[in-house]
């Protein structure tokens, strides 16, 4: 039986902060392969703060490639309507009924837990592993059924590495150098200025 880390978000961009809790829930877990799942994200809501679906998975690849426990799985990407986390994992069980799954989600996650679809369903499915964020009390109803990762906090998200790339400030040691890079060169992120009216 494999042991298999789930890792879900929008990765709008991947940074640092999220391979870090990666790589230290494969360590402390013994993960034998950990998925990053990119959600869905209807064309009908891509903005300047949202990178479409091709651009997040391809920043995803960049990063996972040279780790050989990551990979990129494009399962809710492919599939149409909203993502559900627990319709995710029926999947993926009934595809891989063999293997153990965990899903890892940050503190900020840990407190929504009680507003996941279907959560009660979900808790029987997968082990949360969890991380403290700065700000977050990881103190819903079923942090107790999540089991936390104690790691080095990262106190940066996805939001604010948008708002300092649209500033015109560096990202650099916030993100991976393959993430910035494409980044760059596909003008992610950058605020877009309205025409000139007379």
């Amino acid at each position: 039986m494999k042991k298999i880390g789930l890792f879900g978000g929008t990765f709008n961009p991947p940074h640092l902060g999220h391979m870090l809790f990666a790589q230290e829930a494969c360590l402390a877990y013994e993960l034998d392969e950990l998925w990053f799942i990119p959600v869905n994200v209807p064309p009908h809501k891509e903005s300047d703060e949202l990178a479409s679906n091709d651009d997040r998975i391809t920043m995803l690849k960049k990063v996972t490639e040279r780790h050989k426990t990551f990979s990129v799985s494009t399962i809710e990407v492919e599939r149409e309507g909203p993502s559900y986390t627990v319709d995710t994992v029926k999947l993926l069980k009934k595809q891989y009924p063999d293997e153990k799954f965990y899903f890892l989600i940050g503190g900020d996650m840990i407190d929504y837990l009680p507003h996941w679809h279907r959560i009660d369903e979900l808790m029987t499915l997968v082990t949360f592993i969890g991380t403290k964020r700065p700000g977050s009390t990881s103190a819903s109803v079923y942090s107790g059924a999540v089991e936390l990762l104690d790691m080095v906090q990262v106190d940066y998200s996805s939001t604010m590495i948008r708002q300092r790339i649209a500033e015109g400030k560096p990202i650099t040691y916030m993100v991976p150098d393959e993430v910035e890079k494409f980044i760059k060169e596909r003008g992610l992120y950058e605020a877009r200025r309205s025409p000139a009216t007379d």
